[in-house]
């Protein structure tokens, strides 16, 4: 005698060498080896029991939709103490690269975004271009608005300030991409596809993805950005995906 359990397709055949007794007829068989609410039937020498595994598809689809609204439940309270920590700021900015800026000796990193190190330098054509300096020179040009404002919440693995900075409804990080003087970095990718679409900024030229130029060129300091930014980048996605700014 063999028990098969329905599990998908094809059926699995066990054999039954510990569920009937010696001389235990099918039906003492059934009764005894079938649980409650299982529909068992006897075919050609072989048990089939159904059922069973409807219950565990149910069961592990419960189970699938708790723990993704869960997931979604715990995204939104974090999101929700992330914008109660925000701190707005305001003042006299001093810019320290095309992505880092200094707020009465606080330092802030723009979120999202990766600009050229400011010794960093780019070519057009035969020329070389200071890319780095023509970042933070367009990033001092936005700090210099009346109405220039940063805010954020989350730091970095060395203490800085994640912000994201406007102009009232101008997104200074956004148009630091857009522009072309830096590349998406957890966020602003369609900003980053329409400047290289355009060929504006670094994109009318040549040259070295931020994070790139910093292995090569600073070993030392080549993951300034890339240890932390990971996970900064899979919470942008997230909250994106979620629509929570």
């Amino acid at each position: 005698m063999f028990l098969s359990v329905e599990v998908g397709t094809p059926l699995l055949i066990l054999p039954m060498v510990t569920c009937r007794g010696s001389g235990e007829t099918s039906g003492h068989f059934l009764r005894r080896c079938c649980r409650k609410g299982f529909v068992c039937h006897d075919r050609q020498g072989f048990i089939v029991e159904m059922g069973r595994n409807v219950k565990i598809g149910g069961r592990v689809l419960r189970d699938v939709v708790v723990g993704v609204s869960m997931l979604v439940l715990g995204l939104l309270i974090a999101a929700k103490l992330e914008q109660d920590n925000r701190r707005m700021l305001a003042g006299r900015f001093v810019v320290v690269d095309g992505d880092t800026l200094l707020l009465k000796g606080e330092r802030l990193r723009l979120e999202g975004i990766d600009a050229p190190e400011l010794d960093q330098v780019c070519s057009l054509g035969e020329r070389a271009i200071p890319c780095g300096k023509a970042a933070r020179r367009r990033l001092a040009l936005w700090t210099e608005e009346a109405a220039f404002s940063c805010g954020g919440g989350e730091r970095d693995r060395y203490g800085r300030l994640l912000v994201r900075c406007s102009v009232g409804d101008a997104d200074v990080n956004a148009a630091m991409v857009r522009d072309g003087h830096a590349v998406a970095y957890g966020d602003y990718g369609g900003e980053e596809a329409a400047a290289k679409h355009q060929r504006v900024g670094l994109w009318a030229g040549e040259f070295q993805r931020p994070d790139d130029w910093r292995r090569e060129h600073q070993p030392s300091e080549a993951t300034e950005a890339g240890e932390v930014e990971p996970i900064a980048r899979f919470w942008a996605f997230l909250r994106g995906l979620l629509g929570v700014n």
